[in-house]
């Protein structure tokens, strides 16, 4: 296919590249083209902190040897940065300067030539302080290189049998507490808990979002509709894991809603 030879082209010059690889749909394009154009020069680096969700460790291993890339974690400590903490609008760019730090670090004691990002050609037209992180640290991005956006992704990960390509999007457990409101890790492993018990209920796509006190759950369209008709078991998901109140957003789950100052109709309990 025209666009895979044509991405492949502009990773296979580096020779050798460390992939920042979450497991989700990008980073797994990326680890993908890398591997058929680096071969063992390709090494996907997965990061584990508070902020990484349960089982998306698992998802990226399956997804590395499914693809052919060598496979590695390491450890970042986001918490340990103020600003990070702070969590106003420029968290992830702390965020990534932790993980880029730890990256471009590996890359250079162990003799890789480049750090890649997942990043997509739809991430430009969007709010990413984490994109300055990595033009700080001279990541490339071969999707946003190549222009390629994110439903592209999804298409050419279907062509090349990735096992993440109908994967939801699943950014890092903090993008759940608004802005202002501290990371702490046990706001992060509170929303972990609530979100993996409203999952064993059977709904896929869903964000708990941190009030404080208060859990609130966003669901997919197609899937709201089941939860506001019996809200009592998604209700008591949420306060089995800590929160005293609990409540089912009117209003679909939508990425990046918590940049929104709107208020949303809201089914629950006090």
């Amino acid at each position: 296919m025209r666009r895979i030879a044509e991405l492949e082209q502009i990773l296979r010059p580096l020779r050798s590249a460390v992939v920042a690889f979450s497991g989700g749909v990008d980073s797994s394009l990326v680890a993908a083209l890398a591997a058929r154009a680096l071969g063992d020069r390709a090494l996907a680096v997965t990061a584990i902190s508070p902020a990484l969700a349960t089982g998306e460790l698992d998802g990226a291993r399956h997804v590395a040897q499914a693809v052919g890339i060598a496979h590695r974690t390491i450890t970042t400590e986001e918490l340990a940065r103020s600003g990070y903490r702070r969590n106003d609008k420029y968290r992830c760019y702390h965020c990534k300067t932790e993980l880029y730090d730890r990256l471009v670090g590996l890359a250079r004691a162990e003799g890789y030539a480049a750090v890649l990002s997942g990043a997509n050609a739809d991430d430009a037209g969007d709010w990413r302080p984490g994109l300055r992180a990595a033009g700080e640290h001279g990541v490339r991005h071969p999707l946003l290189e190549a222009g390629v956006g994110k439903q592209e992704v999804r298409e050419l990960a279907r062509t090349l049998g990735v096992p993440s390509a109908e994967k939801p999007a699943s950014p890092c457990l903090a993008s759940r507490l608004p802005y202002g409101t501290e990371v702490t890790p046990e706001a992060l492993a509170q929303v972990d808990r609530a979100e993996q018990a409203v999952r064993a209920l059977g709904f896929g796509v869903l964000r708990v979002r941190h009030y404080g006190e208060l859990g609130r759950v966003e669901l997919a369209a197609d899937e709201l509709p089941r939860a506001l008709a019996s809200p009592q078991a998604v209700i008591a998901a949420v306060r089995g894991a800590g929160y005293r109140r609990a409540e089912i957003s009117a209003r679909p789950f939508r990425s990046g809603s918590l940049n929104d100052a709107v208020v949303v109709p809201v089914i629950g309990s006090t």
